[in-house]
């Protein structure tokens, strides 16, 4: 089984922006740290887990457990429907890839539990151009 944690972070309501992927298990470790377009801290969160579902699927196809620590993700993704337009497309996407998965969960932890993820979306918003 991969273990997918995913952060976003913003620095302002837009400002600069950066998301966070720990991917572990199947004898992976992974740790990505990106700077993103500036935008508001929901839409990183999308992006994240966009991201780490592209990244886990060249990994695997078996079972994945993908963590965020954002309750409108993980509700979005298991109700497989957002209300916010501008989320709308990155749902589609992640619904895709996750289907490609044998089995795919999702699950809330709290902030403490995703401190890996946290610390590399965080050090992707400082990251130069």
């Amino acid at each position: 089984m991969i273990e997918l944690y995913v952060d976003g972070a913003s620095a302002g309501n837009p400002g600069k922006s950066g998301i966070g992927i720990f991917i572990k298990g199947e004898g992976h470790t992974l740790k990505l740290s990106e700077r993103i377009e500036p935008t508001d801290n929901h839409t990183a969160e999308f992006q994240a887990l966009l991201r780490g579902l592209e990244e886990t699927a060249k990994l695997t196809t078996g079972m994945v457990s993908a963590r965020s620590d954002s309750q409108i993700v993980v509700m979005a993704v298991e109700k497989e429907f957002v209300k916010n337009e501008k989320h709308k497309q990155t749902l589609t996407s992640i619904l895709a890839i996750a289907k490609t998965f044998d089995f795919f969960f999702i699950k809330w932890i709290p902030d403490v539990e995703n401190r890996a993820a946290d610390a590399l979306a965080r050090e992707a918003i400082h990251k130069k151009d």
